[in-house]
């Protein structure tokens, strides 16, 4: 065998697979059609933030006035904005072809086709071919944006835009309109908001971020209406007409009345399809269901032996983290460890919006579905020392527990840098804790995390202290 594992597909799932592999001393390689990786670093979760990073500035400057720092002439240089962002990738890209070498890792670019459970071809783009033979697979290709050509909306990427268009458009449009209102959709339409466009969001189903907490929805919903981006939701999307300057959208509202919703692009963010076509599943006798998603089990396993599948070509959740978990998983169980497997109950979510998004473990609605007796607490950032010297006040941070035994089964958190805040609820899943010995820790003062601590007093005492 040339290899003991090989891997297709080199994004965040792919090439922490491969080191994984490699630290354990299987020797690896990774193939890669076009960059290395993959959709996470080079068109999605790293641009996207670099873009709202560049828009929270901007929004920062233009607030600076009420913190006693005058700037004149604010304005926005988008040639800049995209420069920044570029340069990110770059840096970004470059570290994950550092740490291959690093780790001894044969990279093969070139597009990937399993010959059979023991041998992959590769074809280079000179179209020239050759053959590697391994002892295991790992598939990691990842997904592509879903566009919706039976209703006129298929990307073109200059008037109707993927998630990839809508990070290279040349000037900021005037309008947009953002269909679907998940993390990808509320992230642009935040950012495009901030940088000077009127911007439509529209969503199918009844609530925004629809896989948040019900209240953490009703608070994004408010916050987004403030800052003038229009919200519609259960509203399903008709056709849609193109020309050279402009869209137009017809919309049925949740009053059943049809709107022409015209803008200047339109933006869609309605899901991914799995990118598992052509690359020799088929022939390899690998199981897929129905929406081409490949099927596993807790280690990652096909149902072909040798054959392992992660990331956003799984039916798991579409996240980037997620992906290098499984290929952590994945790594291990080929090289004879017993990892356990995910729970993916405790996957941290989060939504780089502004207000941020952040989430662990179980809605309220979720934990009731699951027979548990709910308990609910919540705390304000309104009343929160840090969140006010930063002029951020909005949004709550909100835990579920078990009433009986005060274990935490959710923290759902709005407003100022949760992102970050949430590894609290992450550690406490993962741990089992209770709101009490969360409580119990004593959390810094002045920091944003003070409000987990005072939601997690009233989750485990019956009320906050400063609320």
């Amino acid at each position: 065998m040339d290899y003991d594992v090989i891997v297709i597909g080199a994004g965040p799932g792919g090439y922490v697979a491969a080191i994984r592999a490699a630290q354990l001393g299987l020797k690896t390689a990774i193939v890669e059609r076009q960059y290395m990786g993959g959709v996470c670093l080079n068109i999605g979760c790293i641009p996207t933030k670099a873009l709202l990073h560049s828009a929270d500035l901007l929004e920062e400057a233009r607030e600076g006035a009420r913190f006693g720092v005058m700037i004149e002439n604010i304005s926005l240089n988008w040639d800049a904005v995209m420069k920044n962002k570029d340069q990110v990738i770059k840096q970004m890209t470059g570290g994950v072809s550092f740490l291959m070498k690093k780790n001894k890792i044969d990279v093969h670019m070139g597009t990937a086709t399993i010959v059979d459970r023991g041998n992959v071809r590769v074809t280079g783009s000179d179209g020239q071919e050759k053959t590697l033979s391994t002892k295991n697979i790992i598939i990691a290709t990842g997904a592509r944006s879903r566009d919706l050509p039976q209703i006129g909306a298929a990307f073109d990427e200059d008037r109707i835009l993927s998630s990839t268009g809508a990070l290279s458009l040349k000037e900021v449009p005037k309008s947009l309109l953002v269909v679907g209102a998940g993390a990808i959709g509320c992230e642009f339409a935040s950012a495009y908001r901030t940088f000077g466009a009127e911007v439509t969001l529209v969503e199918m189903l009844p609530r925004i971020v629809p896989l948040e907490d019900e209240e953490i929805s009703a608070e994004l919903t408010k916050a987004f209406t403030g800052r003038g981006i229009k919200v519609m939701t259960s509203a399903k999307l008709g056709s849609v007409d193109r020309s050279e300057t402009q869209v137009v959208a017809t919309v049925t509202d949740k009053d059943g009345k049809e709107q022409k919703i015209q803008a200047d692009r339109m933006l869609m963010g309605v899901g991914i399809g799995a990118n598992t076509r052509d690359i020799g599943l088929e022939s390899a006798g690998v199981e897929m269901d129905q929406r081409g998603f490949i099927k596993v089990n807790g280690m990652m396993q096909t149902n072909v032996e040798g054959v392992y599948a992660i990331g956003d070509c799984v039916p798991t959740p579409w996240l980037a983290h997620v992906a290098s978990a499984e290929g952590i998983i994945a790594a291990e169980h080929i090289a004879g460890h017993h990892p356990p497997p995910i729970d993916y109950d405790k996957i941290p979510a989060c939504t780089y919006c502004n207000p941020e998004v952040a989430s662990v473990g179980l809605s309220e609605a979720k934990a009731k579905d699951r027979g548990y007796d709910v308990k609910t607490s919540k705390f304000p950032f309104a009343a929160n020392g840090k969140a006010t010297i930063l002029g951020q006040r909005g949004g709550f941070v909100k835990i579920v527990t078990d009433a009986k035994y005060g274990e935490v089964l959710g923290m759902h958190i709005i407003g100022p840098r949760v992102t970050e805040l949430i590894a609290e609820g992450g550690v406490a899943l993962s741990h089992e804790a209770t709101a009490e010995s969360l409580m119990r820790t004593i959390h810094a003062h002045p920091t944003l995390y003070e409000a987990l601590g005072e939601a997690e007093h009233a989750a485990a005492e019956g009320a906050a202290i400063h609320v």
